[in-house]
């Protein structure tokens, strides 16, 4: 089962020190980020807020790194731990953002063309249908046990991850301090982001706790609120797709009520292509801002 919440802890306070501007824009992006982990459950809104956030703290970090004090500090501690770690994570928000994006990308690619089929069925076509139902099945898994060992990993860095901050014998250098504080806080947030954004997309709560026809009653009666309402919190865009497509392949319902479960399948295939429409541009613009990053680090150390 994925963890559907964040390990990590954020504090309002990082910086003990703001020797720039920069330092203190840092921080307050760290402290909404932090305080966006506080919420019970996770929905496809709260994952783009976050996803949001995240892009404008990397955008903070990348003037962090064109300050000269900044890359004085690299540039002086290039053969120390701290440096190599930097640069080491760099590379893990990279692989992470990777993931993310390739477990979207696949989900919205098998999803279209169950929608594709369904646009161009004729009657007593559900054999190609449930072909392609199965083969979405099959995709999801993939997605899921690649999104396993990705969150596998994160969490073995994170049990073996050296404390936020830098070691004492650095307290003489404040503005170094500051920097590798922000800098293993910026990872930290951003790590955890990416986990929730890919336990969303795994998705897996829904079927133990809601299945056959009563689930496929509550999503076809939205208006309704209620006790119900209650029930299907817990159910995102992926999750609700999975179901629906689960038992339109058993057929379960008799002719008048598969009819409108099939119309039920092509709306919840419309929310899924909405949600991770969303995901897929965050996830492209953020990607592009961390390879600017680590670009950004290799050249203060490599001139």
């Amino acid at each position: 089962m994925v963890a559907s919440k964040s390990q990590y802890h954020f504090r309002s306070n990082s910086l003990p020190v703001k020797p720039h501007p920069l330092f203190e824009q840092c921080d307050e992006h760290l402290r909404r980020l932090g305080a966006t982990f506080g919420a019970t459950s996770s929905s496809s809104s709260s994952i783009s807020h976050k996803l949001s956030g995240l892009e404008d703290l990397h955008d903070c970090v990348e003037k962090l790194l064109q300050l000269p004090l900044t890359q004085q500090a690299f540039v002086q501690g290039r053969q120390e731990k701290w440096v190599d770690q930097m640069v080491d994570g760099s590379l893990r928000l990279l692989d992470m953002c990777s993931a993310a994006k390739d477990a979207v990308l696949h989900t919205k690619e098998c999803a279209r063309e169950i929608q594709s089929i369904m646009r161009r069925r004729r009657p007593g076509a559900e054999v190609g249908i449930e072909s392609e139902i199965r083969k979405y099945f099959a995709s999801r898994k993939v997605v899921k046990k690649a999104i396993h060992k990705a969150l596998a990993g994160n969490s073995k860095t994170g049990e073996t991850k050296s404390s936020l901050c830098p070691p004492n014998k650095m307290n003489d250098n404040v503005e170094t301090m500051a920097l590798v504080c922000a800098l293993r806080e910026v990872e930290a947030v951003t790590l955890a982001v990416f986990e929730s954004l890919l336990s969303f997309v795994c998705g897996a709560k829904v079927q133990a706790k809601l299945s056959g026809w009563s689930l496929v009653s509550k999503l076809m009666q939205r208006k309704r609120v209620g006790c119900e309402e209650n029930e299907m919190t817990t159910a995102n865009e992926f999750e609700k797709v999975d179901v629906v497509l689960n038992i339109l392949m058993r057929q379960e319902a008799n002719k008048f009520d598969h009819k409108l479960h099939v119309e039920n399948v092509q709306n919840e295939l419309q929310n899924l292509e909405f949600c991770v429409q969303e995901f897929e541009e965050r996830l492209e613009r953020l990607f592009r801002r961390l390879i600017k990053t680590r670009v950004s680090l290799l050249n203060i150390l490599n001139n």
